[in-house]
């Protein structure tokens, strides 16, 4: 029997479900090993009661969402969190420190209908366990089939570590620190292929930190070079207000 496969969409703008329908060679293929049972973007069903796989979207912002993802923990045998707002928290998590009720009543008004039960935003793993991430804003689909391809054998999450000028550098891009501009790829995680860069944009940070980031001497490389480093941890925080490094 084909593992059964349902996916979930928290708080996002659904970017990185679109994206699944992106595949285009892969989806076919995908499609034939799995036994989709409900895509909350494709489909208005309900959630089944039993299912093997849970792809979860979006940062967690109420008090719902939290109830559904420990009921997914209960019956999922893999639960993989894919894009920056459910790996990191996101675009979501930048509410998540202070005057959290002023922005909710600046956006949407006041009242207790207004987002009951609504929480400060925060990544799927601060509530339950992960078993595979696919960090980035939105995902790479070819990365996606992988760690869904892990997931259905029952393979281990194999996150990239290393920060993303690792393989900038391979792709013989010029270095926007060259050009007295501000890129995230010396802090980023790698997986991506240097996507953005290559196309002459500099990095934003959406894969998350990378393992081994070293933020002091980050900042100080960039000061050498005349870089304002207030700006750079303003850019930073895009992504990774949630980050350790980030919250003092």
């Amino acid at each position: 029997m084909a593992p059964r496969v349902v996916v979930i969409g928290l708080a996002s703008d659904f970017g990185c479900q679109v994206q699944m329908t992106n595949i285009e060679d892969d989806l076919l293929d995908v499609l034939g090993l799995i036994d989709l049972q409900y895509w909350q973007l494709a489909s208005s069903g309900h959630m089944p009661d039993s299912y093997d796989v849970a792809i979860v979207e979006g940062a967690v912002t109420t008090l719902e969402h939290i109830a559904t993802l420990e009921r997914v923990r209960a019956t999922a045998s893999a639960v993989i969190a894919i894009g920056a707002c459910a790996v990191t928290g996101g675009i979501p998590a930048l509410a998540s420190h202070g005057r959290l009720e002023e922005r909710y009543s600046l956006v949407y008004g006041d009242g207790p209908s207004v987002a009951p039960g609504r929480i400060k935003p925060q990544a799927v793993d601060s509530v339950i366990d992960v078993d595979y991430r696919i960090p980035g804003c939105p995902i790479d689909m070819g990365e996606f089939v992988q760690v869904l391809s892990r997931a259905l054998q029952g393979l281990s999450d194999h996150l990239p570590q290393e920060p993303l000028c690792a393989i900038c550098k391979t792709k013989e891009n010029v270095c926007f620190y060259e050009r007295g501009e501000v890129c995230l790829g010396v802090l980023t995680r790698t997986g991506c292929d240097a996507r953005c860069v290559s196309l002459g944009r500099p990095c934003t940070g959406c894969r998350g930190l990378a393992e081994d980031a070293n933020l002091e001497s980050a900042l100080r490389l960039l000061d050498e070079r005349g870089i304002d480093t207030s700006d750079v941890l303003v850019r930073a925080r895009l992504y990774n207000t949630l980050e350790e490094a980030f919250t003092r």
